[in-house]
């Protein structure tokens, strides 16, 4: 495994990696750095970013996403939350606010919508064909 690292002076989490800017650090790996979020959406809500500048998780080399959910694991088990979510956004409309990857771990200690991720789900209905139609569609690109 070739460690290539790539870093935006300007991003917040590349700061943090660096040490430019405080957290509050929960694991470190060669390739990894988790801690706390400060806006968060229930207690123990932590965030899991690679060290390796990419806006999207398309654009990261494959060896940083693979301890982000061993990681995420590793996090949930110490907040010790029976129901959570882990959540990885891409892009503005997508709800990404920081342009650089990052995975939350984020507790939900109840069914109320004050604490822990609150997730609207628009599902649609699609016939056979149209799902056999898109099935193809990305089966040929993989």
């Amino acid at each position: 495994m070739t460690t290539t690292v790539k870093t935006l002076a300007s991003c917040i989490f590349c700061k943090i990696i660096k040490g430019e800017i405080p957290s509050f650090k929960l694991l470190e790996t060669d390739l990894s750095y988790a801690f706390l979020d400060i806006g968060p959406l229930s207690k123990g809500h932590a965030l899991i970013i690679p060290k390796y500048h990419a806006e999207k998780m398309h654009e990261l080399p494959d060896e940083y996403l693979s301890e982000a959910m061993p990681i995420a694991k590793k996090i949930a088990l110490a907040q010790g939350a029976e129901n959570y979510n882990i959540l990885q956004n891409n892009g503005r409309i997508a709800h990404q606010h920081v342009d650089h990857v990052h995975f939350h771990v984020i507790p939900k200690p109840s069914e109320s919508d004050k604490e822990g991720l609150v997730v609207g789900w628009p599902q649609q209905t699609l016939s056979k064909e149209e799902l056999a139609a898109i099935f193809g569609e990305l089966k040929g690109k993989l």
